[in-house]
């Protein structure tokens, strides 16, 4: 394949939002590697897919060490199209990741100890072929680990110049509170959560998370906007042999489809009358909410990509529009 060359036009769609109160921007739609981009996904695809995204104002690329599969494989393969085609753009990119779950084998392979965290970030630099990543998260509360500590292991991983800015992923609202607290007496530029939020699925609201990062400042950052692939037209009749559920089904199963099926239904009615698909409707109205700075969306092809950044033609939501949405997924 040619080198790259990016779209002169790439800025002129997207919309870039303040993470909290920090200098730093994200563009409201963000590409995640959770999924599409281990070593048994097609390279020129994943590749298509980075080219698609950046080309149309998507700079913010989301990994984890143990995205893939195997574990590291996204990073590794972020690396290599890296290397062949965005090295010119880096200082137009923002690249994260994160270390908290199981990755190695062993004692240290695993949670929020400075060891971990540290030893985590190195191997992740070296398999992106990276000096620094724009954001480095904790990527789930560890209850075992002293809070103190994590929160000096990213104090030290940023004041050493490996990251720009310190996250934080999947922690609620009262740990929130603690780790901000911390970081701030350090004075550690910590500026964003990342947390799953949908239609489907309202944590977020419920554990204090959301309602503490607006008081504090803080950015949001969305995974799981589509609850899997749920909130799409891809299940409201059946379930495709070459769906997720099908092919992998660790984190979307087919009774998941059939508890919400009625739901779905409903909502893309909703959808249709606002000239929305469902999966637009879905990311919109995660993005009307100014507490929210960026949506993470996953893809296994560009077309997915672009028709993701549609939703931002319409993300203004009438109260009767909301009430409904709420009465068919908020579970009283």
């Amino acid at each position: 394949m040619s080198k790259y060359i990016a779209n002169e036009n790439r800025y002129e769609k997207m919309k870039y939002n303040k993470v909290g109160n920090s200098g730093l921007k994200l563009p409201a739609v963000s590409l995640g590697f959770w999924h599409n981009f281990g070593d048994n996904d097609k390279y020129s695809t994943m590749e298509e897919m980075c080219f698609t995204a950046f080309d149309n104002g998507i700079t913010h690329f989301d990994l984890a060490n143990n995205y893939g599969p195997a574990g590291g494989s996204a990073e590794k393969n972020f690396g290599r199209i890296f290397k062949e085609h965005f090295k010119p753009y880096r200082d137009e990119m923002i690249i994260s990741t994160k270390a908290g779950y199981l990755m190695w084998a062993g004692p240290y392979g695993d949670g929020g100890s400075r060891k971990y965290l540290t030893a985590s970030l190195n191997q992740s630099l070296e398999r992106m072929g990276l000096d620094y990543v724009d954001i480095f998260y904790h990527h789930r509360m560890t209850p075992e680990t002293p809070l103190e500590e994590t929160m000096c292991a990213l104090d030290q991983i940023v004041k050493s110049g490996k990251a720009l800015y310190a996250g934080l992923s999947n922690y609620d609202g009262p740990t929130l509170e603690k780790a901000t607290a911390i970081l701030s007496e350090l004075k550690t530029p910590f500026i964003i959560n990342q947390n799953r939020y949908n239609i489907l699925d309202r944590t977020i609201e419920n554990n204090g998370l959301k309602a503490t990062s607006t008081k504090l400042e803080k950015g949001i950052i969305c995974f799981s906007p589509l609850a899997q692939g749920l909130l799409t037209d891809r299940y409201l009749n059946n379930i495709p042999e070459d769906s997720r559920i099908k092919k992998d089904g660790r984190f979307l199963k087919e009774k998941n489809v059939t508890e919400n099926r009625e739901a779905l239904l409903k909502l893309n009615d909703i959808a249709a009358a606002r000239n929305q698909t469902l999966a637009e409707m879905a990311l919109a109205w995660i993005l009307k909410d100014s507490d929210i700075t960026s949506v993470l969306v996953g893809a296994s092809r560009p077309s997915q990509i672009l028709a993701n950044i549609k939703a931002l033609e319409n993300t203004t939501f009438t109260k009767a529009e909301l009430d409904a949405i709420d009465k068919l997924t908020v579970r009283g």
